[in-house]
Formats: C-alpha cells, sequence, structure tokens
C-alpha cells in the first residue's frame, strides 16, 4: 500500500506541496476542474519520471506494489492503436481448481504478513543497532577524543571523524598490547615526539667534585690562633684579651726605630721587640698562614662553582625545552650561595681575628642536591636525544601507547556496548534467517500458483464480461471480437462487421475503456503479472457519461470497494478522484447503516490563487447533500441553536413524507389512532410551521430544551407510525 505521498514544483503545486499521509486502503479525493487531479495520477502511474523530482512516493513497509492507473492517459494509450491487448483471468477453472488456488493464495497472504512482521522486527533491530552505534560513537568522541585531544591530537591523526574515531578505538581494544604507561608520561614524551621542530639537546655541564666540603671541615676555622702564653707579656696580653689587636700592631713597628706607632713616644725597646716575636712565635704564624691558604681556596673553589651553577640556570631559562627543574633548581641555587657567602664572611673575620673560633656552614647537602637535579636533567636530556634519533620508530610507539592509555581508561563502556551490539547483531542474523526462509517459502509457493494459474487462465472471460455489461446496460451495436490474425488482439466492431472505434461518441469510449480497465484490474496482460499485488487509481472515470451509465460505473467500483475492505482478490488499495459531487456521493454510499469505516479517507483539494491546497477529513464525508445536512442538524441539536430546529424538521418532513411521499399533514395526523396521539403530532406541526416563518418571542425562549425534547419524541414516532422508522434510524445513525 502507498503510505503518503507528497507533490510539490510542479503545475498549481508550489514549492511547499501537498502531503497525502496516512493513507488507508480506500481514497476519495475530491475537486473541481483544474486543481490538480490528473497531476497526482500521472505522478502515481509514472513517480520515476523526472518531471515529479521533486515529488515523494512512500510505501508500506517499503514494499513497492504494481500501480495501475485509469486516466485520460490510460484511454488514449489502450484505445488509440486499433487492436486492443487480451486481458488474462481465471477463465476455464473448475469449483475445485479455483478453490484451490484461493487457498493457496491465502497461505501466500498469510506468509507475506508474518514475513513482513519479521522483517519489521528485524528492521527494529537494524535500527535499534544503529542507535546504540550512535549514541557510543557520540559518548565515546566526547569523553574520550574530546578529552585528550589537547594532549595528544597528533596521535589521533587518520582518525578525526565520529565514525573512524570509534572503529580504531574498538579495533584497539581488541588488539593493542602496548604497556600501560602513566598519562605524565605519556605528555611529555609527546611533546618531544611530535614537536613542530625537534632536535637533539646539548647535556648540561657535569659538577665535578670541589675541596669545598673539606675546607668547611677544617679544624682550623675552630682553633684560637694566639701566642706563647710562657712570655712575659703573654700573660697581660691574653688577659686583656687583646692578641689580634696587638698582632694587628706589630706591622706598624719600624724595625729600625723605638717610636710607638700608636702614641708616638719612644716607648718601644728592643727588650719590648723581643717579647713580641718571643709570643708571636712559628706557630701562631704557621696558623695565621694556614687561614690564609684555606680562606683564599675557599673563595676560589666557591666562586667557580656559584659562577657554574648561574650559568647553567641563566641558559636553561631561555630553553623551552628544558629538562632541568628549574624552579627547584633556582631554589636550591639560591639557597648554597646563601649559604657560601656566610661562610666566606665568617672567613674574613677568621682572617683579621685569627684568635676566633667560628664555624662554617656546611654545603655539602645542598651541592648533592644541585648534582642530583643536574643529572636527572641529563637523563632525560639523553631519553630526548635517543628518541630524536629514532623518531618514527618512537611515534609509532608513542601512538599505540596513547590508544592503550585510553582504550584502558574507557574499557568499561567499550565493554558494555560490546555486549549490547553483540546481542543485538545475534537477533539480527536470527531474524535475517528467518526473513530468508520465508522469502523462500515464499517464492516457493507463488511459483506454484502461478503454475496453477497458468492452465486455467483466459483472456475469453474478461472478453465475455466486457461484453456482457454493455449488451445488458443496452450498448447493443457494438462489441469487442478477436483481431484476425492477432494472438490475444481484439478490436470493436459493429453488428455489420465494420470497426467501431473511429465512430464511437466519447461517452462510449469512455465507458468500455472504463470497463477494460476494470477486467485488467482482476487480471493482467500476461500470464505472469494476473495475480500480482496492485494499488489503482481512478481518476474522473465518468466524464462525458450519462446519469445511467454513471450509475453502473459507481456501482461497479462499490463493488469492488468491499472487496478490498474485506481483503478479498489481489487489489490492496484504492484511489479514486474526481469532480463529480453526485458520482463522489454515489460511488462513496455504501448502505446507509454501515458507521464511518477505518479503511476510508476523504480529500478535498482546492485551488486558491493558482496554487493547489489538500485538506484531510479522515472517515468524515465531506461531501453530503442538503437532505443530509438537515439530519446532521438534528444530531447535533445540543451543540446548535434551538432557534432553527422547528425549521429542520418542517423541511424534512416535507421532503420526505410531502414531496416523495405525496402525504399531507392530515394523512400524518392521521396514521396515529390515539386521539391523544393524533393532537400531539397536530400540535407538532403546527409548532414546526410556526417557529419555520418567524422567530420565537423572549416568552417562547424561556425554556425551548423541554419543549424540544418533547417534540423530538414525536417527531421520530410519526416515522415509526408510518412505517418509516428504518429512515430514521440510518439518518440518525441509530441501530
Amino acid at each position: 500500500m502507498i503510505q503518503k505521498f507528497t507533490i510539490k514544483n510542479i503545475a498549481t503545486y508550489n514549492k511547499t506541496g501537498v502531503e497525502f499521509a496516512n493513507l488507508r486502503k480506500i481514497n476519495f479525493i475530491y475537486g473541481s476542474n483544474g486543481c490538480g487531479k490528473t497531476t497526482i495520477s500521472n505522478f502515481l502511474a509514472f513517480p520515476q519520471n523526472e518531471n515529479y523530482a521533486d515529488c515523494e512516493l512512500a510505501w508500506k513497509d517499503d514494499i513497492p506494489l504494481k500501480t495501475l492507473v485509469y486516466n485520460r492517459q490510460f484511454r488514449e494509450e489502450n484505445f488509440g492503436k486499433g487492436n486492443i491487448n487480451g486481458v488474462f483471468t481465471l477463465g476455464h477453472a473448475t469449483k475445485e481448481e479455483l478453490e484451490i488456488i484461493e487457498n493457496k493464495k491465502k497461505s501466500l497472504s498469510v506468509l507475506i504478513e508474518e514475513g513482513k512482521k519479521q522483517r519489521s522486527s528485524w528492521e527494529k533491530l537494524k535500527t535499534d543497532l544503529k542507535t546504540v552505534q550512535e549514541e557510543f560513537r557520540d559518548k565515546a568522541w566526547q569523553q574520550v577524543y574530546k578529552k585528550h585531544e589537547r594532549n595528544f591530537k597528533e596521535a589521533f591523526r587518520g582518525y578525526l571523524y565520529k565514525q573512524t574515531f570509534m572503529d580504531k578505538l574498538i579495533e584497539e581494544y581488541d588488539n593493542n598490547s602496548s604497556e600501560l604507561i602513566e598519562l605524565e608520561y605519556l605528555q611529555e614524551k609527546y611533546k618531544i615526539v611530535f614537536a613542530s621542530n625537534v632536535q637533539s639537546l646539548p647535556l648540561l655541564p657535569v659538577i665535578g667534585d670541589n675541596d669545598i666540603g673539606t675546607i668547611e671541615q677544617n679544624e682550623i676555622w675552630n682553633k684560637k690562633i694566639v701566642g706563647h702564653a710562657d712570655i712575659n707579656i703573654g700573660s697581660l696580653i691574653q688577659r686583656l684579651n687583646i692578641n689580634d689587636w696587638v698582632n694587628e700592631g706589630r706591622k706598624y713597628l719600624q724595625e729600625d726605630s723605638l717610636i710607638c706607632p700608636f702614641c708616638q713616644k719612644e716607648t718601644i725597646t728592643e727588650e719590648f721587640k723581643k717579647q713580641l716575636q718571643l709570643y708571636f712565635d712559628e706557630t701562631f704564624t704557621a696558623d695565621c698562614q694556614a687561614v690564609q691558604r684555606w680562606g683564599e681556596k675557599y673563595m676560589a673553589a666557591s666562586t667557580e662553582l656559584i659562577s657554574l651553577l648561574e650559568s647553567i640556570s641563566e641558559k636553561e631559562k631561555l630553553n623551552s625545552v628544558s629538562k632541568l627543574n628549574k624552579e627547584l633548581y633556582d631554589a636550591t641555587l639560591k639557597t648554597l650561595s646563601g649559604q657560601m657567602t656566610i661562610n666566606k664572611e665568617h672567613i674574613n673575620n677568621k682572617r683579621k681575628e685569627p684568635s676566633r673560633s667560628i664555624s662554617l656552614v656546611p654545603t655539602t647537602e645542598v651541592q648533592e642536591k644541585i648534582k642530583a637535579l643536574v643529572v636527572v636533567a641529563n637523563q632525560e636530556i639523553s631519553k630526548h636525544n635517543q628518541v630524536v634519533e629514532n623518531l618514527h620508530v618512537e611515534k609509532q610507539k608513542l601512538i599505540a601507547q596513547i590508544w592503550r592509555y585510553v582504550t584502558a581508561e574507557y574499557q568499561d563502556n567499550i565493554k558494555q556496548y560490546l555486549e549490547k551490539e553483540k546481542k543485538i547483531k545475534a537477533g539480527i542474523n536470527g531474524l535475517g534467517e528467518k526473513v530468508s526462509k520465508s522469502r523462500e517459502n515464499y517464492l516457493a509457493l507463488d511459483s506454484e500458483i502461478k503454475r496453477l494459474t497458468q492452465n486455467v487462465t483466459s483472456v475469453q472471460p474478461s472478453i465475455d464480461e466486457i461484453n456482457r455489461i454493455l449488451q445488458l446496460y443496452g450498448f447493443n451495436n457494438f462489441q469487442i471480437v478477436p483481431s484476425p490474425g492477432h494472438e490475444n488482439q481484439y478490436q470493436i466492431q459493429r453488428e455489420d462487421g465494420t470497426l467501431a472505434e473511429n465512430t464511437l461518441s466519447e461517452g462510449e469510449i469512455t465507458f468500455i475503456t472504463f470497463l477494460y480497465f476494470m477486467q485488467l484490474a482482476k487480471g493482467g496482460i500476461d500470464k505472469d503479472s494476473m495475480m500480482e499485488d496492485r494499488v489503482l487509481v481512478i481518476d474522473d472515470p465518468v466524464c462525458s457519461l450519462d446519469s445511467t451509465v454513471l450509475f453502473i460505473v459507481s456501482s461497479l467500483i462499490k463493488e469492488m470497494i468491499k472487496q478490498v475492505k474485506i481483503g478479498v482478490g489481489n487489489i490492496r488499495q484504492l484511489i479514486v478522484l474526481t469532480h463529480n459531487v453526485y458520482f463522489h456521493k454515489e460511488v462513496s454510499f455504501v448502505d446507509g447503516r454501515t458507521p464511518k469505516n477505518g479503511h476510508t479517507y476523504y480529500w478535498i483539494l482546492r485551488k486558491v490563487d493558482n496554487i493547489t491546497f489538500v485538506k484531510g477529513y479522515e472517515m468524515e464525508n465531506p461531501i453530503v447533500s442538503s437532505y443530509e445536512l438537515l439530519w446532521k442538524e438534528l444530531k447535533e441539536r445540543d451543540h446548535n441553536s434551538g432557534i432553527t430546529i422547528q425549521n429542520t424538521m418542517r423541511r424534512i418532513i416535507e421532503n420526505y413524507f410531502k414531496i416523495l411521499g405525496k402525504f399531507g399533514d392530515d394523512e400524518l395526523i392521521q396514521k396515529f389512532t390515539n386521539p391523544q396521539e393524533q393532537e400531539i403530532c397536530r400540535s407538532l406541526i403546527c409548532w414546526i410551521n410556526d417557529g419555520s416563518h418567524c422567530l420565537p418571542d423572549d416568552l417562547y425562549i424561556e425554556a425551548p430544551f423541554d419543549t424540544i425534547d418533547k417534540y423530538f419524541d414525536v417527531f421520530r414516532q410519526i416515522f415509526e407510525e408510518m412505517g418509516h422508522i428504518a429512515h430514521y434510524n440510518m439518518m440518525m445513525e441509530e441501530r
């Protein structure tokens, strides 16, 4: 069946177009001439035509059926060449043969429905699989790629689309056996391997061993260097604690002078000089020289070391890819420099005052920390240089390690997805096998039906049926006969043997063409196509027909509608288009007692400013007569004004009983045998006649609903007493 179709960008349909959705088994499309009905029928006949490139056609379950279209083009193609193709139908079949074929067809229908359900479930599972895949794809993209894009984008190169990234993620999850490395290491290595101008780096200067620690531990710094205490002046110097002052003053004594360098008096004697010389003996001098010597060494070694370390710091500040922990290095260097500065001050003080006992700050531990930082940096530089030397190999290795890391990080989600995917795929495969098996069974049964029908099909029954209907309705001056020399070809011939095709009236051609189409709808031009399911589209079949033939065509279509609704035959859907109101009413009217049918859909086409629009009415037939509208007023009386109810009743009684039935008011009243009922009927007639010719006054309207209900009961009793209660029930849709 056709599920929906859209017409746009052609004829009177604009770029928005119109959509016919939710089509049912029986579809009536009413529209005046020129509003686009023929465009619809032509599109349904030839949907692949390039003229309908912007139009759309959707089939239920995506299963297209053969479409037969009756319109002007059909008439021209089949009755403008002289000969008519024969139509194969079940002709010489016995009752038993027909029953066998019919049972086989029913089995085929059951098989088709089962196949549709299986295919529907199959398609649903495929949709579910697609949904699961898309959800996982989008989550993986956000939670894996977007999370690591900044750090590892180049490692993901080649998989920068959601689908390819998902596929790669699954592949790596299944196959990647690389070592699982920590994220920080991967990030650092990535910076090296994927740097735009990656180069080898020079090693930092090696900080060798020095004597600074030994010098700092020398006992000379703690030793109080003083003169010989046994000398006469020794006890005095030491008691006054002027050892360093006297030693410093000695430098100013002149060897050949007795004048004191401080008081400038002749207080210096040879004995005093001798005493000083004896006090500041060789031991004192040796110790002072030791202080001076070790002090100079310390100054030189510490200055050299600090200079080296500061040069490393300055150089690494300018190095964007430095491997040195610069913050910790600079902080440690600052500590070392401060300690050595303090030690230098202590040493200078010791030089000036040898009698002082000092302790130098040990710097060995801080030096070792700095050396360790440099060693670690050089180790990283060596690794970097090794990577640079084997850049391609290292890149591939790193990429594998990165994929290993992200798959391990996301492994729970991947595992859950793969289990769900496996389960759905198993269902798809299982249903796929069932669908294939159903398809095989269908082809086998369909072939069997074709084999059975080939033995009992014939062209002659369809020709006989057309001639029978022509004669039945008074078309006796022509008939369809075999065409000489052409197998399964026929022509229209008059009683005198002359060909009638060129002398037939427009109405006769329309009628015989429609009869031929009806036979074609039940059969086929060849035996293979005879049993195919099909959709019929009938476009204005009553053009140029008189009222009698219009009734015949309507009856034939109504009979077909009944068969389609109950699923008998191979016609699965019917679409009727017409501009004739009377034909529309006739063909859509079944029996007057059938409630709204869920198999039927009504549409109206309208053209406004040369643009076609459509409105759907579903099961509600929008084409009704004025008489039906009067009854509709009564059915919906609770929603309408009570003022017009009297006029409605009067017009119904006049139309049905007075005009059609030739009954007068008194005859209606006399049908009631009870005098009281006669009076009630008389009052009803007076009431409706009064209310239909003037507006009731305010006093009358005070309680109209009680009055309406009373007289409505009498209105119904009139139909009952007249023996026409069935008509009342039909029009009021009561059972």
